[in-house]
């Protein structure tokens, strides 16, 4: 005989405010970034250059890119977040979905620019230099 599961009200406040603070997460985060795209996008692109993760022809032109990409996240619906995210989903337990974002079109979109002579590293070392610039100026 199976054991019957009932929510109760003290288990649903429980997951309501964990939800509520990934969003409020969400949302901090997307507003630091839409407040300084061009600090962020300078910052992060100086470190993956600098760590070798990505070797290029043109620092600034990289920069332009990652502030795009900054841009296109605070202006995305929740889909289209998830949507770009999806391949990397399971790369760490609780990701930054800023850091995700961005490490995502770095490895699929970032890859076929022009300037990129190539990127070098796994996942998981470009997102974990991306989380710690995003972290550190948020």
């Amino acid at each position: 005989m199976g054991k019957i599961f009932r929510v109760g009200d003290r288990e649903t406040k429980l997951l309501s405010k964990i939800e509520s603070s990934k969003e409020r997460e969400r949302f901090q985060i997307i507003t630091a970034i839409r407040n300084n795209t061009d600090v962020f996008s300078n910052k992060i692109s100086m470190k993956l250059i600098e760590q070798g993760l990505i070797e290029t022809v043109s620092k600034s032109s990289i920069q332009e890119q990652l502030e795009k990409c900054l841009l296109a996240l605070c202006n995305a619906e929740d889909f289209d977040i998830d949507y770009q995210i999806a391949p990397l989903r399971g790369l760490v337990s609780n990701p930054n979905i800023a850091s995700l974002y961005v490490t995502a079109f770095v490895i699929e979109k970032l890859i076929n620019h022009k300037d990129v002579v190539d990127i070098y590293g796994s996942d998981e070392e470009i997102y974990f230099c991306i989380k710690k610039e995003i972290t550190q100026l948020v």
